[in-house]
């Protein structure tokens, strides 16, 4: 006679529980596999940028479906640095036109810069009076200030232009600047949250030992807050790196001496009015552009997610 086995009460407890890993597994797996869908998403532009750019330009319509490089070559680059003749260029497919990477990118370098540099001290001082000082009507007027968050940019633009233009300011450095040199609503903002959750023990202790206003700030409040305004210095430069629209719009497209990178990358497209764009060139100077931006923020990403998680922005 055969004996019948009864499953024990630690199997029986382990059915449950074996199913609820199971699902937790597949909903892992499931995550996972919707996160890389979106990574890839995200670097397909940076691959087909890639891929262009390595192409020769005449002949990259003759496999358009082509994954990789169709007759791959440097010629874009070549070109991108000055390192290819006008006759190279044209054999390439090119359409001829030059570009001065290296004058255009120490504008934007320079334009970047000063504007980060300005706009995150004048924010800092401003964030500060709204988060520790107390004024009348500081509260109303913090609020009033939020509010330009609400308009468009391109609504500001026509009057920035005019006063810049009044000013005789128009084809100079000073316009491209001067409307993000001081402050932005979100810049004061971004650092306002972070001081609003600094000890006010410790600024009351600075106070006893006769430290002021403009001590505390310098020697206490901005070392205190290295972190965020590490994070919005990286935020501004990007911007600032990648505006288009307004240095356009205050710069003569003939003047070299003012233009920035993004504005001559679009002169440079423009440069062929009776035939394709040189697209192995305008992808491969567009790379070279897009590469300190991305380094950058490779490098400090996680300190910039880290640092808008404190703040409580969302």
């Amino acid at each position: 006679m055969t004996a019948i086995s009864m499953p024990s009460a630690k199997t029986a407890a382990a059915g449950p529980a074996a199913r609820q890993a199971r699902r937790v597994h597949i909903g892992r797996i499931a995550a996972w596999a919707v996160l890389w869908i979106f990574v890839l998403l995200t670097l397909f532009p940076f691959y087909w940028m890639l891929r262009t750019s390595l192409s020769n330009n005449r002949m990259l319509f003759s496999d358009p479906s082509s994954w990789l490089p169709v007759a791959p070559t440097l010629g874009g680059y070549e070109r991108v640095f000055g390192g290819a003749t006008i006759q190279e260029a044209q054999a390439q497919g090119g359409s001829g036109a030059s570009i001065s990477f290296w004058l255009y990118l120490r504008n934007s370098v320079l334009v970047a810069t000063v504007i980060t540099v300005g706009q995150v001290f004048f924010s800092a001082m401003a964030a500060y009076a709204f988060a520790r000082l107390r004024w009348p009507g500081r509260d109303k007027v913090f609020f009033l200030f939020l509010t330009a968050l609400m308009v468009p940019p391109i609504f500001i633009h026509l009057p920035n232009f005019e006063l810049m233009k009044n000013l005789g300011l128009l084809n100079t450095f000073a316009a491209i600047v001067l409307p993000y040199l001081f402050m932005t609503p979100f810049a004061v903002f971004f650092l306002r949250q972070f001081f609003l959750n600094v000890s006010r023990e410790v600024e009351e202790a600075a106070m006893l030992d006769g430290a002021g206003y403009p001590r505390i700030f310098f020697r206490l409040i901005l070392p205190m807050s290295a972190a965020p305004i590490a994070t919005l210095s990286i935020l501004t430069y990007i911007n600032s790196w990648n505006e288009y629209f307004w240095p356009l719009l205050v710069t003569d497209p003939t003047n070299d001496d003012v233009r920035v990178l993004t504005v001559a990358l679009g002169v440079f497209k423009s440069q062929t009015p009776q035939g394709s764009p040189d697209w192995a060139g305008l992808m491969a100077a567009t790379l070279v552009a897009a590469l300190p931006v991305l380094l950058l923020f490779a490098a400090f990403g996680k300190r910039v997610v880290n640092s808008i998680q404190f703040s409580g922005l969302k």
